[in-house]
């Protein structure tokens, strides 16, 4: 696939690195392009040849799949600056969570109980076809999921449109994950969003992000 990243801290290099290496055509999206090459952008550039740079609307034109890695407060303007255009029809698959940083850390939800990131992407693009996965883990264990219990551990899916997830699950199974639960429609992602409190506190308890939930049954 032709796949935009739409990020370029460690979970958009995580996944653009790791769909790369998989055989997929991968451009990561960023807001000021001469900014992020003035940055450490060019030294992991270095080590990644197959992945390329643009803005956000460049990159999303292309893609057959977008993926949002974007922080939550920043995830709305950079789709917006990708373009509704460039959007439409589109899988978008949406890893952010709305962290708020206001009072330091542990960082708590900006959208929690009665809606979602998930959902406000959703609405705020209703010809995309948006999926929430992967935001209950670390970036490694995103791309990486055999270095832990062998895989042995669960990621979720959420959205309205049954085809979209296929194509996620079908990402992440390629990623190595093997136990993906399909929770529901997107107003399910609320319920992995507000994992994100349990998940900074054992992150703070255990002292290392490489951890992950298993639903046993």
């Amino acid at each position: 696939m032709r796949i935009a990243v739409l990020g370029t801290g460690m979970v958009g290099r995580a996944i653009a690195a790791r769909a790369a290496e998989l055989g997929h055509e991968v451009v990561v999206g960023t807001r000021d392009v001469t900014a992020t090459r003035a940055g450490d952008w060019g030294d992991w550039a270095a080590g990644h040849s197959g992945v390329t740079l643009a803005g956000y609307a460049d990159a999303t034109a292309g893609a057959d799949l977008v993926v949002n890695a974007t922080s939550g407060d920043g995830s709305l303007p950079a789709l917006d600056a990708a373009g509704a255009e460039n959007l439409a029809g589109k899988v978008l698959l949406d890893i952010a969570n709305p962290l708020d940083f206001s009072k330091g850390f542990p960082p708590t939800l900006s959208v929690l109980n009665d809606d979602s990131l998930g959902e406000r992407i959703q609405r705020a693009f209703p010809r995309t076809r948006v999926v929430k996965a992967l935001n209950t883990l670390t970036a490694d264990l995103m791309t990486h999921p055999r270095q832990l219990a062998d895989g042995d551990h669960t990621v979720f899916v959420s959205g309205d449109d049954a085809e979209a997830k296929k194509v996620v699950v079908d990402l992440l199974t390629s990623f190595g994950h093997t136990d993906v639960i399909d929770l529901g429609d997107i107003t399910t992602a609320r319920g992995t969003e507000m994992l994100l409190p349990i998940w900074l506190r054992l992150y703070g308890r255990l002292g290392t992000p490489l951890f992950n939930v298993k639903v046993v049954r």
